[in-house]
């Protein structure tokens, strides 16, 4: 996935305006191979433009967004396709085709893709992996509506990692789900990271995520996710945490500086 130092994503001081509401506010961050970013804020602070513009699916008007080295906001839409191939996302409440059975869905960026088409007999397969690694392998033939609100999020990860995809952003993973179930969401994310050595944003609203990510690790031996932050280190983890309001980045930095914010407004989203 690249030298640890090498730089995956950038945000030169970015600003996006809607009808004259700021939605992105001179914005500027970097995102490094292997590093995990977590993206807290209230609703409307600009997180999902931020993913959105990650990957040029909006443009802003004007900094500069540089994605694996190219300068996507100076490119033009069909330039796009190649660089966005190596990117997954995971859509807010999974984003799947109702009219389509979970294999579909998850085969279709595989299927779709302007540039490193799989050969056909290589799709199965790889959507039987993806959909394994989730523990969904068994869902192959069935719609979205036959499977719980979890499982979809669960299909929708095997969808955005299908293609091998160096960095993904998942936008609200664990949103509207219970407290166990969103759990067993981060568990999957945490496993793949391990497993694949992916970059990846979260979008979150739950600190609990956060917390998951920065300190725990998936063990194959016993195929599942281990405290590693214990003694006071993280296991070699690289977690950071932002957290956006009214489009602006208030918050960059560790866990441990979250926590010890003294700003009211990112201290809303710290468990005490």
């Amino acid at each position: 996935m690249g030298d640890s130092s090498e730089t995956i994503l950038r945000f030169e001081r970015v600003n996006l305006s809607f009808d004259e509401t700021p939605a992105l506010v001179d914005l500027t961050f970097e995102v490094r191979s292997g590093e995990t970013r977590v993206l807290l804020g209230a609703a409307g602070s600009g997180k999902t433009m931020l993913l959105k513009s990650a990957v040029g699916l909006v443009r802003p008007d004007s900094g500069r967004v540089i994605l694996f080295g190219h300068e996507i906001t100076a490119i033009p839409e069909q330039d796009l396709f190649g660089i966005r191939s190596r990117v997954g996302m995971l859509f807010q409440e999974g984003g799947l085709f109702d009219s389509l059975t979970i294999e579909e869905n998850v085969s279709y960026p595989l299927l779709n893709r302007r540039y490193g088409t799989p050969a056909l007999d290589e799709v199965k397969p790889r959507v039987e992996e993806a959909l394994r690694l989730v523990e969904l392998e068994h869902t192959l033939d069935k719609f979205p509506s036959e499977l719980s609100g979890g499982m979809r999020r669960r299909v929708g990860i095997a969808r955005a990692t299908v293609t091998n995809a160096e960095l993904v952003l998942y936008d609200s993973p664990t949103a509207g789900l219970d407290p166990i179930t969103a759990n067993t969401i981060m568990a999957v994310l945490i496993k793949e990271r391990e497993l694949y050595g992916m970059t990846s944003i979260v979008v979150t609203q739950r600190y609990q995520d956060g917390h998951l990510l920065a300190n725990f690790r998936y063990n194959p031996d016993r195929d599942g996710i281990e405290d590693v932050s214990r003694n006071g280190g993280r296991g070699g983890l690289r977690t950071t945490f932002m957290v956006m309001r009214e489009g602006r980045l208030v918050f960059e930095g560790t866990q441990e500086e979250l926590e010890s914010s003294q700003n009211p407004y990112v201290s809303r989203f710290v468990r005490r």
